[in-house]
């Protein structure tokens, strides 16, 4: 495997965006080659800054939390080793030193390179440090101390060869980061040492000269800490002891990651292949990362989601301490699609630890982060940690679920303080049905908020079954609902998905609307781009575009409309992005592999009845995209946190998390003759296709455990249970997988456009206006029935509180067929609202058809909205 796939990106073109980074899995450092020491981006170029005579050339090796050089890194640290006579010096070029990419070794356990000049630094990783080792060629051994900026403090101790300092290094998109700590020691007597100037800046800059004795090899172990020196002190104590040779940790971290890469074994595929396979799984357990701290037995963390309880120190942090086990680096909206079902498949006792790690985001902070990088990053659109953490719990992972799908709720109930957390729009949409213009890419924050529903109403479905509570089944219900409002932002006259305005006008005429210009309603995409974002209701997708023929053939038009990232495309970007060139070299029409939302659309056809289309076009992403590594081709697009390495991962095996939520897997075309998969929790899952080819893409039939499958759709506990998956493969497209029930799951289940049940009350005043942002105190409210003439059955209704304290803990709705006699159709008591600005849904008890209806209070209380669901 190759952790590097040779990192040729920039900011005008990603091909992966990784680097090569030696960690742990899931560990709470990267440790990395840094071409560029003044970046907090693109950290290691692979030949794009090479120097004059045509070599990369090193400038420092750092500590790095970089989840994304979109995102960019933080608590940061560097060291370079000189092998220059006297004080060396610090400035970036002239310590720089030159290499070639055959004197270095990128594993994920270890990190080494010989530099022209003989110098060699190697470096090797446990969860909180890491050894590294210099071997000099001459008299002369330094060590550079620096930092990418002058944000941070270095304390030098030449007597005991160590050092301590921190460094509050941090990007703009690294919300909530806090003080990061580093304590080393070195094995070699320091000669001379001092700060220096020309690195990072004055504070964060200085040098030890060795006396590197016979061998000239100079031992460093380091370790960092987000608490404090001691704690970093503790942590290197812990983890590599002074007798704990550079050989030792060495093999532990291989050991680790051979624990993960032994996860599966294949037959029948190539070098190039193997590659792609083996860095896939080493990219998707690269990320999120361990962000908590042994401290005395009991695991503590500085908090990035929680204020500060004091000011920082060079030695301890200001940040609040809390307990427990907290993960980070994850952007949901980049990662929910693959990332989180491959830990649920192929370790469900880890992604169990995961979930929970992301939900102490939620008990710490109030709410799980959308993008953690660490703490509540405001970028990207929905909240997908409500679908990634519900589609691990109907896959029967363990975790703290009820308090999982207590942040889901609170994510999609509860207008959040700060755009930083919840979903944005939410003020109005909840209402309404859908985020309109107002809100920046409204139209994405509602079709992922639909997926994310859908998440949630399947979470509650199996909460209720396994606590009986009423609530569930109620709250199910509406999400299940909600699940389909997509229908509200079809514009049927254009053909495609746009975004209404606040007074419901779209926001171009039908017309007027081109679905190949990117940006305004669209998250990095087009009208294409979104056009399939409903597989939570693959069925009523499909009757929008008239039936299952529609679909395909709107499926057909999108893989043939070609994508030219032409200037007249560019709509609200302004200029062409990086995503449109890369979506026009994918050179599949309009679909753009490159970047995440186009990922569920080649398993599109399966719902169409067109499975054999699914097959070719999964087939020519994985012969076409996921090659090159030996040339610098890399991963094509964003590779965000193992995202387009798990995409490879499913697809190669035959199947794919199509319907996130829905315990279900999409069947495509295997990329091998024969997978073995070892999970986590000691089952194996045999996958064969021994007809398998480059010709033979196209299935002719499937066998679970012997017995015959007629189904796109694979169930996951069948999977996980292990067994043997077997693929009779062949080289023409057969009528396998186009029965009338072997299409995904899908929300809708005839051929009808769908109708989701709305709101029926329509009156002026605060509670029926639909916004959180006005509020009344009531006792007694007269519900406005729109088109009153006519009764109207009410199944459900929503209440949402101004203030948590001062929302009604009791009530009574009533229906009348005259407006004088009443009938109770639905008692409440001893209720609560947990959050201001929370709506919360109600099934009507004994619901009826009636002209009137009211809500009784039981004393005075305020609310923000009143909603009866029809």
């Amino acid at each position: 495997m190759d952790p590097m796939l040779k990192p040729t990106s920039s900011g005008g073109f990603s091909r992966g965006n990784n680097i090569p980074a030696t960690a742990v899995p899931h560990g709470f450092n990267f440790w990395t080659p840094v071409t560029n020491a003044g970046s907090l981006s693109w950290l290691y170029d692979y030949h794009r800054g090479n120097n004059e005579d045509n070599l990369p050339t090193l400038q420092a090796f750092g500590a790095s939390h970089e989840p994304s050089p979109w995102m960019g890194d933080r608590q940061t640290f560097q060291v370079m080793p000189s092998a220059a006579s006297g004080t060396p010096d610090a400035s970036r070029t002239a310590r720089a030193l030159p290499f070639r990419h055959e004197n270095e070794t990128a594993t994920p356990h270890y990190y080494g390179v010989t530099f022209e000049n003989g110098l060699k630094a190697e470096m090797t990783p446990t969860d909180h440090a890491a050894r590294m080792r210099f071997t000099y060629p001459g008299k002369d051994a330094s060590l550079i101390f620096d930092n990418v900026s002058n944000a941070g403090g270095i304390t030098l101790d030449p007597k005991t060869s160590s050092f301590s300092g921190y460094t509050d290094v941090k990007s703009g998109l690294s919300t909530g980061a806090t003080r990061m700590f580093v304590y080393g020691v070195f094995d070699a007597p320091v000669t001379d040492s001092g700060k220096l100037k020309g690195g990072g800046g004055d504070d964060v800059t200085g040098f030890f000269r060795f006396d590197a004795g016979k061998d000239r090899t100079v031992n460093l172990r380091l370790a960092t800490s987000l608490i404090g020196v001691d704690q970093a002190k503790q942590n290197l104590a812990m983890e590599i002891p002074e007798s704990a040779s550079f050989q030792k940790v060495q093999r532990k971290a291989q050991s680790a990651w051979d624990d993960v890469l032994g996860t599966v074994e294949v037959e029948g595929a190539d070098a190039d292949q193997l590659t792609t396979l083996y860095s896939s799984l080493y990219r998707l357990y690269l990320y999120p990362n361990s962000g908590h701290e042994k401290v005395k037995g009991k695991n503590k963390y500085a908090s990035p989601f929680s204020k500060a309880t004091g000011e920082n120190t060079p030695t301890q942090t200001g940040a609040k301490i809390v307990d427990g086990e907290v993960y980070v680096n994850n952007g949901f909206w980049d990662t929910y699609r693959t990332t989180w079902p491959a830990y649920s498949f192929f370790s469900p006792k880890k992604a169990g630890e995961l979930v929970d790690g992301f939900v102490q985001h939620y008990k710490d902070g109030g709410w799980t982060s959308r993008w953690s990088s660490p703490g509540y990053a405001d970028l990207m659109t929905g909240t997908s940690s409500d679908v990634a953490f519900a589609d691990a719990y109907v896959k029967g992972v363990k975790f703290d679920a009820e308090a999982a799908y207590d942040a889901a709720l609170k994510n999609a109930t509860v207008a959040p303080p700060s755009s930083g957390v919840g979903r944005k729009g939410l003020e109005t949409s909840v209402f309404t049905g859908y985020a309109d213009t107002a809100t920046h890419e409204g139209l994405s924050w509602s079709l992922e908020g639909y997926v994310n529903d859908y998440g949630i109403a399947r979470m509650g479905q199996e909460l209720y079954k396994k606590t009986k509570k009423a609530r569930y089944k109620e709250e199910s219900e509406y999400f299940m609902n909600r699940a389909q409002k997509y229908v509200k932002l079809f514009d049927d006259k254009a053909g495609f998905f746009q975004g209404k305005k606040p007074n419901g006008d779209w926001r171009l005429p039908s017309d007027q609307y081109d679905p190949r210009v990117w940006g305004y309603d669209y998250t990095e995409t087009n009208g294409w781009g979104y056009a399939f974002t409903a597989p939570q209701d693959s069925r009523g997708l499909a009757n929008l575009y008239g039936g299952r023929a529609g679909l395909g053939k709107k499926l057909d038009t999108y893989f043939s409309t070609p994508e030219t990232a032409g200037p007249e495309f560019v709509g609200s970007y302004g200029g062409v992005i990086h995503e449109m060139t890369e979506a026009r070299d994918v050179r599949m029409g309009q679909y753009g592999h490159s970047n995440q939302v186009a990922h569920h659309a080649t398993y599109m056809y399966n719902a169409a009845s067109q499975p054999y289309k699914t097959q070719e076009k999964v087939r020519e992403v994985l012969g076409r995209l996921y090659v090159g590594s030996e040339i610098g081709q890399g991963i094509h697009g964003d590779e965000d946190n193992g995202e387009q390495s798990a995409w490879f991962l499913f697809s190669s095996l035959g199947f794919y998390p199509l319907v996130m939520g829905s315990g279900e897997y999409a069947i495509g075309s295997p990329l091998f003759k024969k997978v073995t998969v070892r999970m986590d929790n000691g089952r194996k899952l045999v996958v064969k296709a021994p007809k398998n080819s480059d010709k033979n893409i196209y299935v002719q039939g499937v066998k679970v455990n012997g017995k015959k499958w007629t189904s796109t759709a694979l169930p996951h506990d069948v999977l996980a249970k292990g067994g043997t998956l077997e693929f009779a493969m062949g080289p023409k497209p057969s009528a396998w997988g186009t029965g009338k029930d072997a299409a995904p799951v899908s929300v809708q289940k005839d051929d009808k456009v769908p109708t989701p049940k709305g709101d029926a009350l329509k009156g002026d005043g605060a509670l029926f206006d639909d916004t959180s942002a006005t509020t009344a105190t009531v006792e007694s409210v007269e519900l406005p029935i729109d088109g009153s003439a006519s009764a109207t059955k009410g199944v459900q209704y929503t209440l949402t509180s101004a203030a948590a304290d001062k929302a009604p803990k009791g009530w009574t709705l009533q229906g009348s067929t005259d407006g004088e006699k009443w009938t109770d159709l639905d008692r409440r008591s001893g209720q609560s609202f947990a959050w201001d600005k929370q709506t919360r849904v109600f099934s009507v008890a004994e619901p009826g058809a009636y002209q009137h209806y009211r809500l009784v209070l039981d004393g005075s209380a305020t609310l923000a909205e009143v909603e009866l669901l029809s």
